[in-house]
C-alpha cells in the first residue's frame, strides 16, 4: 500500500497525514514486514539533525507524524495549509477506542512496571473492550542478545497486531528500526511520553498551551533540571532554521 508522503522539516522527513490516514494505513499494513510509526516534535527533528542514525530511523519509518504543534505549523507553511496535529496520546486513545472495529491486539513495551499498570487501568476505563495481550518494562540498561530475543519472542507469541513503544526518543526510534525484521506484520508505534500522559503519571499541558505551541514551557516548568538544556538550544535553533526554509521556499515559487 502507499503510505502518506513526507515533507522535509528543517531537513527531517515528516509525514503529511492525519489520524484517520494513520489508522487506515495501520489497518492495511503489509504482512511481510513491520510497519513503523514515529511521532515527531521539535526535540525529535533537532536531535535527528545531529545524529545520522536517528534521521535514518525516522526516514525509514513508514509514517513520521507531526506530533508537536511547531511541526504542524511548518507543514502548514510549506505543504498543506489544513494540516492537523497527529499527537501520540490522542492517536493511542483513538486506536484503543476503535479496537472492536479494528480487531487489533495491543502490546505495551516500555516505561516502568508501575506506569504500565496505571496505563492498562486507564485503557480499561476509556476502552473496556480493548484487547491488551501483553506488556513489558525493559531494564534501563542495554539488553543483551538473549534478553532481546526473549522479549521479541514474547511479543510474537502474544499475537499482538500493534506494539506501543514508550522508550523515549531516540531510543524507541532506534529500537524499532533495529528489530523490525523480527516482527513481520506487526505495527510498531513509538509514542514516548504518551504512556505517562495516559497513565496519569505526568501532566499534559492545558489545551490552550498546546494550541499555542507552548507545551515545551509547561514541561520545562515541570522538569526544569532535566529539560532546560534541551529547550534553550533546540527551540531558537528550530525557529531560525524553519524561517530560513520558509523564506527559501517562497523565493523558489
Amino acid at each position: 500500500m502507499a503510505f502518506p508522503e513526507k515533507a522535509s522539516v528543517v531537513g527531517v522527513p515528516i509525514s503529511v497525514t492525519s489520524y484517520d490516514e494513520v489508522l487506515q494505513a495501520l489497518a492495511d499494513r503489509p504482512a511481510d514486514r513491520a510497519t513503523i510509526v514515529a511521532v515527531c516534535n521539535v526535540h525529535s527533528v533537532m536531535s535527528a539533525r545531529r545524529d545520522e542514525q536517528l534521521v535514518q530511523a525516522i526516514a525509514d519509518a513508514e509514517i513520521a507524524t507531526p506530533d508537536g504543534v511547531p511541526i504542524v505549523w511548518a507543514l502548514r507553511a510549506l505543504v498543506r495549509r489544513e494540516q492537523e496535529r497527529v499527537y501520540g496520546p490522542e492517536l493511542m486513545q483513538r486506536a484503543f477506542v476503535q479496537s472492536d472495529e479494528l480487531g487489533w491486539a495491543h502490546y505495551l513495551y516500555g516505561s516502568t512496571p508501575e506506569t504500565l499498570s496505571e496505563l492498562e487501568a486507564a485503557v480499561r476505563k476509556m476502552a473496556p473492550s480493548a484487547n491488551i495481550v501483553g506488556s513489558f518494562s525493559p531494564p534501563f540498561r542495554e539488553m543483551d542478545a538473549a534478553e532481546t530475543s526473549a522479549a521479541l519472542a514474547a511479543i510474537r507469541e502474544s499475537g499482538a497486531d500493534v506494539v506501543w513503544v514508550g522508550l523515549g526518543m531516540p531510543k524507541q526510534e532506534l529500537w524499532m528500526q533495529s528489530i523490525r525484521s523480527e516482527l513481520p506484520g506487526v505495527a510498531l508505534l513509538g509514542v514516548g511520553a504518551a504512556f505517562d500522559f495516559l497513565a496519569g503519571t505526568k501532566k499534559q499541558a492545558p489545551a490552550w498551551m498546546q494550541k499555542a505551541g507552548l507545551e515545551w514551557l509547561f514541561r520545562l516548568i515541570q522538569e526544569p533540571r532535566r529539560l532546560w538544556r534541551r529547550y534553550i538550544w533546540n527551540n531558537p535553533a528550530y525557529v531560525f532554521l524553519l524561517t530560513m526554509q520558509i523564506l527559501r521556499s517562497k523565493l523558489r515559487r
